[in-house]
């Protein structure tokens, strides 16, 4: 029984120690023009208030002007389409209600670097299906275009929610914990 108490302690404050701020690192990442990862799928969804987004990257590589300050995240319901919550980053407009952009980056050449911080409108998460979709990619919708980046983008105020088999396997863990010996 201690030990099945101890897990369920623990797994909560896994839970509750999470910063509320999600980085997302990635290495030679390239998206083409308007092509952009889902970041909720990736990190099991997000609970919290986006207050804030930071950008600390590079730009590694590009074809057809795509400039460091293309690197984009974008907030919309899915499936990905314009209209969405935010775009911050990127010269081709999303048509979001809020959009802002990177005070640097604006070149092309290889070794380009993009760091800023930017506040946003506040949007709520509550790590539910229901909650728009968080985008990261290339914000240049010209044909032919990419860019390859390396580096980090902060969401601030949200937390990644974990995943339902991260949680069950925790739970097994204190259940195989209670065992016997």
């Amino acid at each position: 029984m201690k030990t099945v108490l101890a897990s369920t302690v623990a797994a909560a404050a896994l839970v509750s120690a999470a910063s509320a701020d999600v980085t997302v690192t990635f290495t030679n990442q390239t998206w083409t023009g308007f092509n952009f990862s889902d970041l909720t799928a990736t990190f099991g969804g997000f609970s919290g208030t986006l207050t804030g987004v930071s950008v600390n990257a590079t730009l590694t590589a590009s074809t057809n002007f795509t400039y460091a300050d293309d690197l984009c995240v974008y907030v919309d319901a899915a499936p990905l389409s314009t209209g969405g919550l935010l775009q911050v980053g990127g010269f081709s407009s999303l048509s979001a209600t809020q959009r802002l952009f990177w005070a640097n980056g604006g070149s092309s050449t290889p070794g380009t670097t993009v760091i800023d911080s930017k506040s946003v409108n506040p949007i709520v998460f509550s790590g539910s299906a229901a909650d728009p979709i968080i985008w990261l990619g290339n914000g240049y919708g010209a044909a032919g275009t990419s860019g390859t980046f390396t580096g980090t983008i902060t969401l601030i105020g949200v937390n990644a929610v974990p995943a339902p088999g991260a949680i069950a396997l925790l739970g097994l863990a204190g259940l195989a914990g209670r065992r016997r010996r």
